[in-house]
């Protein structure tokens, strides 16, 4: 009886631990229809309860294209060996984990990522000492369109380098942006779909993108070591700080295109230009934007639109709508067919929300009287 008492309690102690881990610890929803773990939650460890920066400096990872649908404990600290950086004279690591470089041009802008409902863009910064035929180029700032919100955040210009300063610069919808130099400081919009938070006080941040990416970043300087080495020749009123990213995304289309984008593409088949040393992305034409946060470049697909939400309809007349159906296929339309819903505002939402979250196919509609 006394072994049956003390099993008894001893059940109900670690029941209600695990309880308490389990409230404690965050999870995350596998919500792309495209991933293999497509609909799980996914709890995190107990030792490292949060997908974002931690005191512990242990991060809860998920990957949900993986089989097994499970999580696990990473460094936060970004891995420009993993894939989804842009380091140094902007080296990316592809979706399929070759090595590539993109050169770009000094004070020029490209786009990393364009999806109906996420563009994220670069500004290059960069230097040409005499003798040399193109620019050595970084990412100096990022520049983020999404849910009818712009956001930017970039390395502000220095001639000499110190740790004790922040050269973190933000804006929000054209508005400078102050955050607190305090470790695990956070900043939510105003809608909480994009959030910031330092892994340190200075120059370090995570930035996420409700659903769609989290963004580790770091300024860092051109380093004299570095400068010895390559011999990038940095001038003495500028020590060339610049962004280290690493791009953990989520929720991408099949289409997201984009110099990083693409390489996230189902049955991605890297076309970089393959020389003896270097693997080269080429086609700047392709990639190039007017401004940090603009969506006009030639292979640009944002809208701001999700291909997965439903649209808000209302009537001026109280008769049938009618509604033509399209299928986007290899970014060409295809009427497939027609569609009569009655005027019922609760039936035709929940008929659209059927429509547009097919997992295959990108359908938009149009309406007609």
């Amino acid at each position: 009886m006394k072994i049956s008492k003390t099993s008894s309690l001893v059940m109900t102690l670690l029941s209600i631990m695990l309880c308490f881990l389990r409230a404690k610890s965050q999870g995350v929803y596998c919500s792309n229809p495209y991933q293999l773990c497509f609909q799980k939650y996914i709890l995190c460890p107990a030792e490292c309860p949060s997908t974002g920066a931690s005191t512990n400096n242990k991060v809860c990872y998920v990957d949900c294209r993986k089989i097994l649908c499970t999580s696990e404990c990473r460094r936060a600290s970004l891995n420009c060996n993993r894939p989804g950086p842009a380091c140094n004279d902007p080296r990316l690591i592809a979706g399929d984990e070759s090595v590539v470089y993109f050169h770009g041009k000094s004070k020029e802008h490209f786009s990393l990522v364009s999806d109906p409902d996420l563009q994220i863009n670069a500004r290059f910064t960069g230097h040409r000492p005499a003798g040399r035929s193109r620019d050595f180029t970084w990412v100096q700032a990022l520049g983020f369109l999404f849910n009818s919100q712009k956001f930017s955040l970039e390395a502000t210009k220095v001639a000499t380098w110190d740790d004790s300063i922040d050269h973190l610069r933000f804006s929000f919808d054209g508005q400078d942006l102050i955050t607190p130099k305090e470790i695990l400081s956070t900043w939510y919009s105003p809608k909480k779909d994009i959030k910031i938070r330092r892994a340190t006080k200075m120059n370090s941040v995570t930035v996420t993108i409700k659903d769609k990416a989290e963004i580790m970043v770091n300024v860092v300087p051109v380093t004299k070591e570095d400068d010895r080495i390559q011999s990038y020749k940095v001038p003495s009123d500028d020590c060339l700080a610049h962004l280290e990213v690493q791009f953990r995304f989520l929720n991408l289309s099949p289409r997201v295109d984009g110099i990083l984008g693409r390489t996230s593409r189902p049955g991605f088949q890297n076309q970089a230009k393959s020389g003896a040393a270097i693997p080269v992305i080429g086609g700047e034409d392709k990639f190039r934007t007017t401004s940090l946060l603009s969506h006009d470049c030639k292979t640009c697909i944002f809208t701001g639109l999700s291909i997965f939400s439903c649209p808000n309809i209302t009537f001026s007349t109280p008769s049938r709508v009618h509604i033509l159906i399209y299928a986007h296929i290899l970014s060409q339309s295809i009427q497939f067919g027609t569609i009569d819903l009655p005027h019922s505002l609760f039936v035709q939402k929940w008929r659209f929300k059927l429509l547009l979250w097919s997992p295959r196919l990108s359908l938009s509609v149009k309406m007609e009287h």
